[in-house]
């Protein structure tokens, strides 16, 4: 069976992949920034006092929550130039990655604000601190801290679903495997280096995932 893999294509078309990798390493990295702000003004929305925000938030998680993904980059890129926005395919893959992953990071942000005792956000309170104070300089240092594990799985998820915009032909790993599958007819070779190049960036994820936990378990107790 391997005498029929060729190797010898995947070498060929290596530029091509390499530039995949970095345009879903740039994508993600675009898209995890968007969704870390989505989602810490989601979340600070969602536990805030105005019903309206709060409400807002809510929608805007449930929606994104219950709804496909792909539907989404499909909304945005098909949609919206029918209501007069038109975006570039990347602006479109960024922002879908945003508010995708930034609806669930929202709700890791929130569940690890709801770990922290009552007591220590009365104290803010009874020192004078604003509800943003409470929120910048006791609630989210050590909500970050308790959540880096699943927020670095989200990360993950939303590095591997930066594969669906290659439906918007935009030029990242995946794109790379269809476009060497289509003009050489070798899928197997084009797909199996595209995966080949996902596990790499998980890799790479999960080993930072592993670091930033041992510091959190090791961490001093006064750290």
């Amino acid at each position: 069976m391997l005498d029929a893999f060729n190797f010898r294509v995947i070498l060929e078309y290596l530029p091509l992949f390499l530039k995949g990798l970095w345009a879903t390493a740039w994508l993600s990295l675009a898209g995890l920034a968007g969704a870390l702000t989505m989602g810490i003004v989601a979340c600070a929305a969602r536990l805030s006092g105005l019903s309206l925000l709060k409400a807002a938030a809510g929608v805007y998680i449930e929606v994104i929550r219950s709804t496909p993904l792909l539907a989404q980059i499909y909304f945005l890129y098909f949609g919206l130039p029918s209501l007069g926005v038109r975006l570039a395919e990347t602006q479109t893959g960024v922002l879908a990655l945003a508010l995708n992953s930034g609806a669930y990071m929202a709700e890791i942000l929130r569940a690890g604000i709801l770990t922290i005792p009552p007591g220590q956000i009365e104290a803010g309170t009874a020192s004078g601190l604003s509800y943003l104070q409470r929120l910048r300089h006791i609630v989210l240092p050590q909500a970050i801290g308790i959540t880096i594990p699943p927020l670095l799985g989200q990360t993950i998820v939303l590095v591997k679903d930066s594969a669906l915009l290659s439906l918007i032909s935009v030029l990242e790993l995946t794109r790379a495997g269809q476009l060497m599958a289509s003009e050489r007819f070798m899928p197997a070779e084009g797909f199996f280096t595209t995966a080949a190049f996902y596990l790499l960036l998980y890799l790479m994820l999960k080993r930072l995932s592993q670091v930033w936990q041992r510091r959190l378990i090791y961490r001093p107790a006064g750290g």
